[in-house]
């Protein structure tokens, strides 16, 4: 069995400068563009990561659930958080008894590529908005992934993985205990105020506001053979610079990358 964190989406007001940052700063060109977004008034751009994946959707029109969000958190920022499992029937089952809204129950593909998905009610989560994932490719990362096309693997970064995502919370703690409850993961205590639910090999932090933009995800932790080299192509490209606590760290998209050992 497995459950692992596949994706991060963040959100832009516009596609094209966020884009042209992110492939600049992470050394890889775009891998897939998913016509299926446009359903949901969306454009996007994906990069393939060791086998995870960084994703930008922005609105193409008015009116869009992803536009409200811009909104609310006043600008560019964090939007999803996606694993994928196994067990998906399982997990449906166990949302439903719980009580969470599944807002979106998605099957995409054929017999020989294929994805689903379920999409939670961001206020029956807290944090951001979550979706719990199973693809053709079973446990093997380098396998079918619908929502990055049929040749992603042709367009990859190998030595550049995304090990985790931290979430900003009014209540880190109960948001922590509310994930691992839906996720049915114990979540530990990192440090005072801070808490991780370990998935795999990646992991979900939960974190106390750190600003007046409310609850969502605030930062994306790459993990990379040469992560310095990551880091002067960030700042090469004008990326904000963030070199709080010693790290090295580069702001894009309303988040920020965290270059980790």
């Amino acid at each position: 069995m497995y459950l692992r964190l596949r994706q991060i989406a963040l959100v832009a007001r516009a596609l094209e400068p966020v884009e042209r940052l992110l492939t600049a700063c992470l050394g890889t060109a775009v891998c897939y563009r998913d016509p299926g977004v446009g359903r949901y008034g969306l454009h996007n751009a994906l990069w393939a990561l060791g086998g995870t994946f960084l994703e930008v959707v922005a609105p193409t029109r008015e009116g869009t659930a992803a536009g409200r969000y811009l909104d609310r958190r006043h600008g560019d920022g964090g939007y999803m958080f996606i694993v994928d499992c196994d067990d998906l029937e399982a997990r449906r089952s166990h949302f439903q008894a719980m009580g969470v809204r599944i807002v979106e129950d998605i099957r995409r593909g054929d017999e020989a590529l294929w994805s689903e998905a379920l999409h939670l009610h961001p206020r029956d989560t807290g944090g951001c908005l979550l979706s719990v994932d199973r693809h053709s490719g079973g446990a093997d990362r380098q396998g079918g992934y619908r929502w990055a096309g049929p040749d992603w693997q042709a367009r990859a970064r190998a030595d550049l993985r995304i090990a985790g995502a931290t979430m900003q919370c009014a209540d880190p703690g109960a948001t922590a205990a509310r994930w691992g409850e839906l996720l049915r993961q114990q979540p530990e205590a990192r440090a005072p105020g801070v808490f991780d639910l370990r998935l795999d090999d990646t992991f979900a932090r939960f974190v106390a506001l750190e600003d007046d933009r409310g609850e969502g995800l605030s930062v994306v932790h790459l993990a990379g053979a040469d992560r310095a080299a990551v880091f002067a192509a960030a700042r090469a490209a004008g990326a904000r610079i963030d070199e709080r606590a010693g790290g090295l760290a580069f702001a894009a998209g309303g988040v920020r990358f965290d270059l980790v050992p």
